[in-house]
This record gives structure tokens, C-alpha cells and sequence, in this order.
């Protein structure tokens, strides 16, 4: 039986590992443990990627709820 995606908007930090690394934000429609793997899948190979513990305001949450994303579904955020 698959496991759900859930509906929890967590977010994910990605660095590359070139010499000089660059750094991204991603969100993720996932449960944590999934959404590391999710974005690394959406991310160069090589990239490392950690959970961010923030914790989002409700307004945060309405606002990103405004981009749509479906269960198991990954956003970057701006540079």
C-alpha cells in the first residue's frame, strides 16, 4: 500500500557542491522524511539537502497554499 504524501508544507535547504556552494530553498506538500527525497529528485546529483525546523505562520501557510501544490508536489523558492 503507498503511504501518504500527507499535508504538511515543510521546508528543505539544498547545497551544491561545487567549490564556491550555492544554496537554495525549497518547499515541499510532504512529511519531512519524504520531502528531502522529493527535492533531491527536483536538484542536480550531488546536492545535499536538510530539513529546515521553522515553523511557519499562518499567513505563510496561506500564501503557499496560493501556489497549488497537490500532495507530493516541490516549489523553489526565489533566490
Amino acid at each position: 500500500m503507498a503511504e501518504s504524501f500527507g499535508d504538511e508544507l515543510t521546508i528543505v535547504e539544498v547545497a551544491s557542491d561545487d567549490p564556491e556552494p550555492k544554496k537554495e530553498l525549497w518547499l515541499a506538500l510532504a512529511k519531512p522524511d519524504q520531502a528531502l527525497t522529493l527535492v533531491l529528485t527536483a536538484v542536480p546529483e550531488g546536492w545535499t539537502a536538510q530539513v529546515l525546523p521553522a515553523n511557519l505562520t499562518e499567513r505563510q501557510r496561506r500564501l503557499f497554499r496560493e501556489v497549488k501544490l497537490k500532495p507530493g508536489d516541490v516549489y523553489k523558492l526565489a533566490d
